[in-house]
C-alpha cells in the first residue's frame, strides 16, 4: 500500500517529510516516480496531469491539497465511486481571513493610489473611506467564508453573507438562496467571493451582478478564476459600477504576461497566495484521511459530489 503525491509542478519534499514525521510507516511516493501502480491506495493532488488518476486500479480515496476540488471532479478517469476530500486547516482559514482584511484595508486607505503616486513623484492626499460606509458582503459561508466574516465583524465592519442555506454567525446578516441574492448585493459595497465552483456559480461575477452593488463597488475574488467573467470586470470599471478589484485567482494561472489585468491600475493581482497549505498541518489531515480510507471510514472534509463541494 502507498500514498501518492501528484502535481505537475510542485516540490513535495517538505510535505513528504511531514507525512513521514506524522507516521513513518506510510510508504509515500511522488509522481511520476512510482514503484508499482497497483500499490497506490490514496492520492493527494494539486494541478495534476489530466486523467492520470485512472491509472491506479486500487485507488480508495483522493484528497486535494487545498480547499478547491474542481481539478478532481473534472478528472474523467476518476471513478464516481472513489471519495474525494478537501484539505482544510486552521491556518488556511486564518490566512484567508487576514488576506481579505488586508485587501479591504488597502482599499479603504487608498494604498494602491499612493503606491502609484510614489512611482510618479505625485503628492496628493485622499480621505480614508470609513468602515460605516463600507458594508462587506461575503459570498460563500463555508469554513473559509465563516472565518473571514467573523474577522470582519471583529474589526467593526457591517457584514452580510450569502450562501445556499441560512447561517447563524454572530454579527453577520445571513441571506440564503437565489431569491435573496439581489437584496444581498444591494446591501454590499465590498464583495468578497468565496463560493465553491459549481455549474450554478461559474461566471456568477458578471456585469449584471456588479450593477446591483452599492456604487461604486469593490471586488475581492479569492474563490476560483472561473467565477469571474473577465471582460465584464473591465466593463464594470468603465461604467463606474466598480472602482477596484483585488484578484488572487484566475481562469489561467499563471496569469499570462499579455493579460489586460496587468495594465489596469484598478486591479491588484496576487499569484494565488491568499491561503497556502503549511506542510505540517496538511500532513496531519492527509495521514488521518489515509487511515480512514484504509479502514473504509468517511473522510474528513469529504466532498458531496452532487453539490460539487
Amino acid at each position: 500500500m502507498s500514498l501518492l503525491l501528484i502535481a505537475k509542478n510542485r516540490d513535495f519534499n517538505s510535505l513528504k517529510d511531514a507525512i513521514l514525521e506524522e507516521d513513518p510507516n506510510i510508504d509515500v511516493e511522488v509522481w511520476p516516480r512510482i514503484d508499482k501502480r497497483e500499490r497506490v491506495n490514496f492520492a493527494v493532488c494539486w494541478n495534476h496531469p489530466e486523467n492520470v488518476l485512472g491509472k491506479y486500479p486500487n485507488l480508495r480515496a483522493v484528497s486535494s491539497l487545498g480547499a478547491g476540488i474542481n481539478h478532481l471532479l473534472d478528472d474523467e478517469s476518476l471513478s464516481d465511486e472513489i471519495p474525494i476530500a478537501r484539505l482544510i486547516t486552521g491556518s488556511l482559514q486564518t490566512q484567508m481571513a487576514d488576506y481579505v482584511l488586508n485587501a479591504i484595508t488597502n482599499y479603504r486607505l487608498h494604498t494602491g493610489r499612493y503606491f502609484e503616486q510614489k512611482r510618479t513623484g505625485e503628492w496628493k492626499q485622499y480621505s480614508n473611506i470609513p468602515k460605516f460606509s463600507t458594508p462587506v458582503g461575503i459570498m460563500g459561508l463555508g469554513e473559509m467564508g465563516s472565518s473571514v466574516a467573523t474577522l470582519m465583524v471583529q474589526h467593526g465592519y457591517k457584514v452580510n453573507g450569502w450562501s445556499h442555506s441560512k447561517k447563524d454567525l454572530n454579527g453577520v446578516t445571513s441571506f440564503a438562496g437565489t431569491k435573496s441574492l439581489n437584496a444581498f448585493l444591494q446591501e454590499t459595497k465590498v464583495l468578497v467571493n468565496l463560493l465553491p465552483l459549481t455549474d450554478e456559480t461559474e461566471g456568477i461575477l458578471d456585469l449584471d451582478l456588479f450593477k446591483k452593488l452599492k456604487k461604486p463597488g469593490y471586488l475581492i475574488n479569492v474563490g476560483r478564476g472561473s467565477h469571474l467573467v473577465e471582460e465584464d470586470l473591465i466593463y464594470a470599471f468603465d461604467m463606474n459600477y466598480l472602482e477596484g478589484a483585488c484578484l488572487d485567482v484566475f481562469e489561467e494561472e499563471p496569469l499570462p504576461k499579455n493579460h489586460t489585468f496587468w495594465n489596469r491600475k484598478q486591479i491588484m493581482v496576487t499569484p494565488h497566495v491568499a491561503a497556502i497549505t503549511p506542510a505540517e498541518e496538511a500532513a496531519k489531515v492527509i495521514v488521518e484521511n489515509y487511515k480512514r480510507a484504509m479502514s473504509g471510514m468517511e473522510l474528513l472534509f469529504e466532498v458531496d459530489r452532487d453539490k460539487g463541494y
